[in-house]
């Protein structure tokens, strides 16, 4: 198994730099792909703001990429718990992650965030 960073997943995304792109897709073919939840957390930072894809978009790229053949993303149930949120809230994606481990395995978040603890209420 191989560990997938950040770079490789926006070049598969962006297809913005065709010979890393088709390098990309040769290994993935090859290998089993991890993508450790810090990983997603930095390609969900990028394609936020830098280069200023939607919510929606961003939320939907990821569980499709976590949904790829040869791809295994950590927490995948925790992580697309927390896409879910982020393409129909304002949080961050980290606070998102929150809500998916408290949703799905049911941990209790300690926060001062009145907005995130109000939201893990309901």
């Amino acid at each position: 198994m191989v560990i997938f960073d950040a770079n490789v997943i926006l070049r598969i995304v962006l297809r913005d730099h065709p010979a890393m792109v088709e390098e990309a897709k040769k290994r993935l073919s090859s290998d089993v792909c991890f993508v450790p939840v810090e990983v997603v957390a930095e390609i969900v930072y990028v394609l936020s703001k830098v280069y200023g894809v939607e919510r929606t978009l961003i939320a939907q790229t990821m569980a499709d990429v976590a949904n790829v053949n040869n791809i295994v993303v950590a927490q995948q149930h925790v992580v697309l718990h927390a896409l879910r949120v982020y393409a129909s809230t304002a949080f961050d994606f980290v606070d998102c992650l929150l809500i998916g481990y408290a949703r799905e395995d049911k941990y209790d978040v300690f926060t001062f965030d009145k907005k995130l603890r109000n939201f893990l209420k309901d």
